[in-house]
């Protein structure tokens, strides 16, 4: 099965003129066309956890431009990239090193009994440790003035010897950024739920740009593990398309599938706060990123051009505000599995989180 493609352009053309976030009264001004686009980004999320976007704002030049920077710093010596190390703020800004989060798979129990009864076909890689990327965690937009999880909400770090940092970063983020919360807006709608009941909840929440660096020339033997198999924190996740094949997602019926994302798309998946929010009608979406066959032949062709062996992902967290409650929202508080998802403060759930997969901060430190 290929995960799905939705063209948002035909939305984005109408959605400014929406002038009500009724599900009725928007209805009214999308029309049945627009309506069943929506519902096709809902039911994609709800039946799978996965689909591509096309957005005209989100070009393969920006994408091209944000990762030849990347690559430039995660080949920096690795002494440099630890002068942008947070710790005391979760990692949740600057550079986390390989070696430091550990994969949900390694130390949760009921992911471990779900890996035990999958048919080895579609069984992911079993990592021997924790995860070997690189990791840079840069916030794309306004902070909360007024927050009790200031270290969730810490200022951005900017590494010396990049004077082009803030600008390369803001440019693609917030074309990420732009193109996540339209497709919150057009999944909410697709719920029957008002259009701003998720970007309402993320308003000043941290979307963190958060590109990863696994260095190919030290790890690119086949069967290496570069991010173990784990589902994402946040709301939802965008991706856009990387230089080096390499990951692997799961749908929701268990299937597995190697990704490959279309020159001037962008994969979106499902994370576990918007599972929360639809008690469990969405399910967060399961991912790994491991060295394959094809990773090897891209390695080899890119060693050949004299091209950087460092795999970055260009990828953006779209987090529920820290302050904001989770709990199901409008009719999915009636659902019957609403009880497994309590209402709690979004920045309480991260910080638990974090803390199994070993982002707790410094010592300490919850």
């Amino acid at each position: 099965m290929e995960v799905p493609v939705i063209d948002l352009l035909p939305y984005l053309e109408i959605s400014p003129a929406l002038s009500s976030s009724r599900p009725e009264e928007v209805g009214d001004q999308l029309g049945a066309s627009l309506m069943g686009l929506c519902g096709e980004v809902s039911r994609i999320l709800r039946e799978t956890g996965a689909l591509m976007v096309k957005d005209p704002r989100c070009s393969a030049l920006d994408n091209d431009r944000f990762i030849d920077m990347m690559e430039k710093y995660f080949d920096a010596p690795p002494h440099f990239k630890r002068f942008q190390e947070r710790p005391h703020s979760h990692y949740q800004v600057g550079v986390t090193p390989e070696g430091v989060e550990v994969p949900k798979s390694l130390v949760d129990e009921e992911i471990q009994e779900k890996l035990k009864a999958m048919p080895e076909e579609v069984r992911p890689a079993i990592p021997k440790g924790p995860d070997l990327k690189w990791r840079y965690m840069w916030r794309v937009g306004p902070q909360p003035s007024n927050t009790r999880f200031q270290e969730l909400n810490s200022e951005p770090v900017i590494p010396d010897g990049f004077p082009e940092w803030k600008e390369t970063m803001d440019a693609w983020g917030y074309k990420m950024k732009s193109a996540v919360e339209t497709v919150a807006e057009m999944a909410a709608i697709g719920f029957g739920l008002p259009k701003d009941a998720f970007t309402s909840l993320m308003n000043q929440g941290p979307l963190l740009l958060a590109p990863t660096g696994s260095n190919l020339r030290q790890y690119g033997q086949e069967g290496t593990v570069f991010a173990g198999y784990h589902y994402d924190i946040n709301f939802l996740t965008i991706h856009g398309r990387s230089r080096f094949p390499g990951l692997n997602i799961w749908l929701r019926n268990g299937q597995k599938v190697e990704v490959k994302v279309p020159v001037g798309c962008l994969l979106i998946q499902t994370g576990k706060q918007i599972e929360w929010l639809t008690a469990g009608d969405c399910i967060a979406g399961m991912h790994e990123v491991v060295v394959t066959s094809r990773t090897m032949d891209a390695a080899a062709a890119a060693s050949k051009q004299n091209r950087s062996l460092w795999r970055v992902s260009s990828t953006l967290f779209a987090h529920i505000a820290t302050d904001a409650m989770l709990k199901p929202l409008g009719h999915f508080a009636d659902s019957p599995l609403a009880s497994k998802y309590p209402p709690m403060c979004a920045g309480e759930f991260v910080k638990q989180e974090l803390a199994v997969i070993n982002l707790k901060g410094s010592k300490g430190e919850s």
